[in-house]
């Protein structure tokens, strides 16, 4: 067992790369205050009864200029005054008039601490003041139900600052201390596929990131990728892999951090860090971080998430006797810390993540108050170890082309001339699930397999990279129907790789049947990742001429570039 050191020390110097649809980095709507209501003669907020609300939620915001308060003493904890002979003199008393004198007058004076509130404090919890441009309150995001985007606000941060400034300002942790990210680490901002964006541009002057220059405005599923409103929901699609590995390896790569943290939709970060583990060839470690909370509502997770992967960071216990990470790339949730090919959401709800596979995938802990823990090591190999990481892809591979004459192959190029991805190389590669009495008679007929058909001519059209997983039975991974497993034989003498997976999270291990790779215990959406890759390293299998028929020459050679991926899928 391996676990950190929490006494003193520096600081280390760490990355957040900001993701998309990330939860954890998305607010409830910014709803108009009563004071505001009340102040503008507008309907109040109010209870089921009709009556008006109790309290006003207060949101995070900024004072304008320096104000005094006066903070009644023992209002803090019920039982603070229960021990009143414990605590100092207050700094003065309020009369009845809102005077404040140095001493106490008379029996009805309160006493209260002076506190000079300042702008360059941070954000301090506010009423919200704000109106529409038409006098009207706010209610949710935007001006209306289903409005476009031109008149909905956005509820995700553009980067990764604003989130870990209000963890550091309002956050507390179990000793009763705040600053529980700046304390321990220096974080530098980085928007890879961000969830909120300019639209109207930015000055370098106002960037909160380190890019230089100014932003141009930005475009919504282009530029960043949110979910909420939900009817202008945008997801990056499969050559953003491209564009994050290209700056996360840079990034990473530069030897400037001692570690990162990504930050993503719940659902979705499962698959990244994954990719992360397999594509990125650094030494330093990175922890994936999501919630199931919006930031600042009630019981929100993604606090307690970030700075528990602070601590994992700072804590060293990821490291070998040289340095290098030897736990791979990590989902720290719940303050557990799982390893990112297993990891897998479950539930939507805090604790909602679960190991899948099995087979262990849960390394340690963090952020437990025990300080970081690390029992388990990955026995696949990850990052600086992985055989498909980007500096260990070729520049170029063979895809595939459907012609009028037949399926052709074609040079595709993998990175440009600087070793970077290129986002035209990204594979498709599709999932497709079978299961028991799907088959629409007794003839077993492949036709009657449409989805798949229609993929393989699609992707023979427009993705020369290319391929499939099969969500088949469990544990072994096995087509149930015979036309899906007939229809999959020939995509792979078509020149398609085919992967087979057992269903959901199978604690069982695919076995190697004909012409299929073998996806050991992953599931789909895993294999799906490691097959990208792998097509990105090895290319499309040889194509038989006539691939309901090859030859035992074209079986042969199909079979010797297979043997190559089953490898892969076997240690990593």
């Amino acid at each position: 067992m391996a676990q950190s050191n929490t006494g003193p020390g520096k600081k280390i110097r760490i990355a957040h790369l900001a993701g998309p649809n990330a939860t954890i980095q998305n607010t409830p709507p910014l709803v108009t205050s009563n004071k505001a209501r009340a102040r503008h003669g507008l309907p109040l907020l109010t209870d089921v009864e009709g009556n008006p609300s109790r309290y006003d939620v207060l949101r995070p915001q900024k004072l304008a200029a320096p104000v005094v308060v006066y903070v009644e003493q023992f209002s803090a904890h019920p039982l603070e005054k229960d021990l009143a002979e414990l605590y100092a003199e207050p700094d003065g008393y309020l009369d009845e008039y809102g005077e404040f004198t140095r001493e106490r007058r008379s029996e009805t004076d309160k006493p209260v601490f002076k506190v000079e509130l300042k702008p360059e404090d941070g954000y301090y919890p506010l009423p919200y003041m704000a109106l529409q441009a038409d006098g009207s309150p706010w209610e949710t995001d935007g001006t209306g139900a289903r409005v476009e985007r031109a008149k909905s606000r956005q509820p995700f941060m553009p980067d990764g600052k604003r989130t870990f400034d209000e963890v550091d300002r309002l956050g507390i942790d179990s000793l009763g201390i705040g600053n529980t990210i700046s304390n321990y680490a220096e974080v530098d901002y980085f928007r890879l596929a961000p969830s909120g964006g300019y639209t109207k541009g930015l000055s370098a002057s106002e960037r909160s990131d380190q890019g230089e220059g100014d932003i141009a405005p930005e475009t919504p599923g282009k530029d960043f990728f949110h979910y909420r409103p939900a009817h202008l929901n945008a997801s990056p699609p499969r050559m953003t892999l491209a564009r994050i590995t290209n700056m996360a390896q840079e990034i990473l790569g530069s030897g400037e951090y001692d570690g990162a943290i990504w930050t993503q939709g719940s659902p979705r970060i499962e698959e990244t860090v994954y990719w992360f583990s397999l594509a990125l060839d650094i030494k330093v470690p990175i922890c994936g971080n999501a919630s199931q909370r919006y930031h600042g509502q009630i019981s929100n997770d993604g606090p307690k998430n970030l700075a528990d992967s602070v601590e994992w960071l700072r804590s060293k216990v990821w490291a070998d006797e040289d340095g290098k990470n030897r736990a791979g790339i990590v989902m720290v949730q719940d303050q557990r810390v799982f390893a990112a090919r297993e990891v897998t959401k479950v539930d939507a709800r805090p604790g909602g993540y679960a190991a899948a596979g099995g087979h262990g995938g849960i390394l340690g802990a963090a952020g437990g108050g025990t300080g970081s823990v690390l029992r388990y090591i990955p026995a696949t190999k990850h990052t600086w170890q992985s055989e498909v990481s980007i500096t260990k892809l070729p520049s170029s591979v063979t895809g595939l082309r459907g012609t009028p004459s037949g399926i052709e192959t074609i040079t595709v190029a993998i990175k440009d001339a600087e070793g970077k991805l290129l986002e035209t190389a990204i594979p498709k590669v599709s999932i497709v699930k079978d299961a028991s009495y799907i088959e629409d008679d007794w003839e077993s007929d492949p036709a009657q397999e449409v989805d798949t058909i229609a993929f393989m001519e699609y992707k023979l059209k427009n993705a020369p990279l290319s391929g499939f997983v099969l969500e088949g039975l469990n544990p072994y991974g096995k087509p149930a129907a015979t036309a899906k497993s007939r229809i999959l034989l020939q995509a792979v003498y078509s020149g398609f790789p085919v992967v087979n997976v057992g269903r959901g999270t199978t604690e069982g291990f695919a076995i190697r049947g004909g012409p299929f790779i073998a996806g050991s215990n992953l599931t789909s959406v895993k294999a799906r990742m490691l097959l990208m890759l792998c097509i990105m390293k090895f290319g499309m299998l040889p194509p038989a001429k006539d691939p309901l028929n090859p030859t035992a020459a074209e079986k042969q050679a199909t079979e010797e570039v297979l043997t190559k991926y089953q490898a892969i899928f076997d240690t990593h």
